[in-house]
């Protein structure tokens, strides 16, 4: 039984490419335990929605078998994490397996749909108080969140697969000799794989795709923080333009107030005005 579960979990590396990329939002669900467990052949079909992953691991889990539990939360953990017979992107996990002292009781490839963790913690407490009367040490760890799977974060990938591979070690050396371990991915943020095409884009489809990246640029530049900064030192009220205005309308109301005040200041005495003293009356007495 060890044998085949094994055999089974590593059989999709030998599958075609199309086969792999149809379950590329699918993840791993790993049961290992230093008890001898018993699966069903319905535990073994290597395809599952996470419904019956759960189910599976709690008819599994049923007797309680292991005094301690691990369950190990690897974020975003692909089945193409752990498939791969001839590049086992995580050797520890895969030397672990290996071992005699570590029986495979549920082991699936491809998990489709979200497998949290709380059910799984809540029903083995809750089990093992009941069938065995006793109290169980159920620990939760969530490792590091692996990037997505492809493109530009492959590289960062790998190096964070690495370092979840040898904590996920450093675990199992810890654990005492009556265990069972879990390996899931909870949460999962897989995305459809779109890789990069080194052919030319037509140039019709060029310009229909234009207006939305300029658009979309437009919405990266307005989707900045908000400026809380006052309003005298947001804008420049007086710019050179207003302040050379400002100047010359000062002098010319300078000059305006000037010819005022002289106008103003011209005396005209009355008699000027008299018929007696005006041209007319010069010429008569001439």
């Amino acid at each position: 039984m060890q044998l085949s579960l094994k055999a089974a979990l590593l059989a999709a590396a030998y599958t075609s490419s199309s086969v792999v990329s149809a379950f590329s939002d699918s993840s791993p669900f790993i049961l290992l335990s230093t008890a001898e467990l018993k699966a069903t052949a319905n535990h073994l079909d290597q395809l599952q929605t996470s419904t019956q992953i759960i189910e599976a691991a709690k008819d599994v889990l049923s007797s309680c078998p292991t005094e301690k539990y691990l369950i190990v939360s690897v974020p975003n953990l692909h089945a193409a994490d752990v498939r791969d017979a001839t590049d086992f992107k995580m050797p520890i996990l895969k030397r672990a397996m290996g071992e005699k002292k570590l029986h495979d009781g549920l082991s699936v490839a491809e998990v489709v749909g979200q497998v949290s963790t709380g059910p799984l913690v809540d029903y083995i407490e809750a089990t093992c108080l009941k069938t065995a009367g006793k109290k169980v040490n159920v620990e939760l760890v969530e490792l590091k969140h692996l990037p997505s799977l492809g493109g530009k974060d492959s590289e960062k990938r790998g190096e964070v697969l690495g370092d979840n591979d040898r904590e996920i070690g450093r675990l199992l050396d810890n654990m005492d000799a009556d265990f069972s371990v879990i390996i899931l991915s909870d949460p999962n943020e897989f995305k459809a794989y779109e890789p990069d095409f080194v052919a030319p884009m037509h140039m019709d489809l060029k310009r229909m795709l234009e207006p939305d990246t300029i658009v979309g640029r437009a919405a990266e530049k307005n989707s900045t923080k908000r400026d809380t900064r006052p309003l005298f030192e947001k804008y420049q009220f007086f710019t050179p333009g207003v302040f050379m205005s400002l100047v010359v309308l000062i002098i010319l109301l300078s000059i305006l107030y000037a010819g005022l005040s002289a106008l103003g200041s011209l005396q005209v005495s009355y008699g000027a005005f008299d018929k007696e003293m005006g041209p007319a009356a010069q010429k008569k007495n001439m």
